[in-house]
């Protein structure tokens, strides 16, 4: 009897679907993140500025790809987010989006995605993109996540890839440059998502969901967010170190990292409540800012010297 409510009540709540709901499964502030890194390497792929056609084709294949990726992920986590209250009124886990209509939209996201890349950039992107979508949506959200407590750094992989995906839509090839980009990005997602984790440890739990915390602890976590934070420090000096970057881009990564030290040293501490949260918070204006002082870094001397 009281399933049968449970699917009347879900079959209502499907027919009080918007057209919001499906922008909702897009996850834009994360698309934004993922095209800010996607266009910083395709402005790095060249000395001046990338080509309209491409840069502008290819950030409109990755972000609809990107969004595919998103609405395939409140899918796949859709009885998962309705346990957890940072979820708990996505589209999918309240069931006021039929799941056959979020289906057919991340299909027709990924697929346009992907095949605008191939018809407008070029196929290695095009590819490249592909295989991000694919470990994103398939081996981290429908197995790793619930696999293994080192999902974060293993799917990390998937999320790392824009920076990459800009530079082979300008240059059509893959180099030493952007997978040092990729690095960056790799490192910096294990101290980023397990402090959000970390806050968010006991929803992780009652979803069933396997995150650092929940099986190895919470101080143990602490301990992994503190490594991975000098892992990170370390990955964006060497922008610098090989010449890619000059001195403005080394001064402000050194302010930039002492503070990004500063929050997940107060993480590590385990004396704060608060700052697990305002840690992660602060990691999404780090990861921005690093691509923001590699843009800024990269067109200083061409702008200089044309006014000198």
């Amino acid at each position: 009897m009281r399933n049968a409510v449970m699917e009347h009540a879900g079959s209502h709540a499907a027919r009080r679907w918007k057209w919001q709901d499906f922008l909702a499964l897009c996850k834009f502030r994360v698309v934004t993140v993922l095209l800010v890194c996607a266009l910083v390497g395709m402005a790095l792929a060249t000395p001046l500025a990338p080509p309209l056609h491409a840069m502008l084709y290819g950030l409109l294949g990755i972000g609809l790809s990107a969004s595919g990726a998103a609405a395939f992920n409140h899918i796949l986590d859709r009885r998962i987010d309705a346990l957890m209250r940072r979820t708990e009124r996505r589209p999918l886990a309240t069931q006021r989006l039929p799941t056959g209509y979020a289906l057919s939209w991340a299909s027709f996201l990924s697929v346009t995605g992907v095949g605008l890349l191939w018809w407008q950039v070029n196929p290695l992107t095009a590819m490249l993109t592909l295989a991000s979508l694919l470990g994103y949506a398939l081996i981290y959200t429908a197995f790793l996540k619930r696999a293994t407590p080192q999902n974060i750094v293993i799917g990390g992989a998937a999320g790392a890839a824009p920076p990459l995906l800009g530079w082979t839509a300008i240059s059509g090839e893959i180099t030493a440059e952007p997978l040092l980009l990729v690095l960056i990005i790799f490192a910096w997602t294990p101290p980023h998502f397990w402090a959000l984790a970390l806050h968010k440890c006991d929803e992780y739990a009652k979803a069933g969901v396997p995150m650092l915390p929940v099986t190895h602890g919470k101080e143990f976590t602490r301990l992994q967010i503190w490594l991975y934070t000098w892992l990170t420090v370390a990955s964006t000096l060497l922008p610098f170190v090989i010449g890619m970057s000059g001195v403005f881009y080394l001064i402000g990564i050194v302010a930039l990292n002492a503070r990004f030290v500063f929050w997940n040293w107060k993480v590590w501490r385990g004396r704060d409540d608060r700052a697990p949260m305002g840690a992660f918070l602060f990691s999404i204006r780090y990861i921005l800012a690093v691509f923001a002082i590699l843009l800024v870094d990269h067109y200083v001397p061409f702008y200089l010297g044309t006014f000198s």
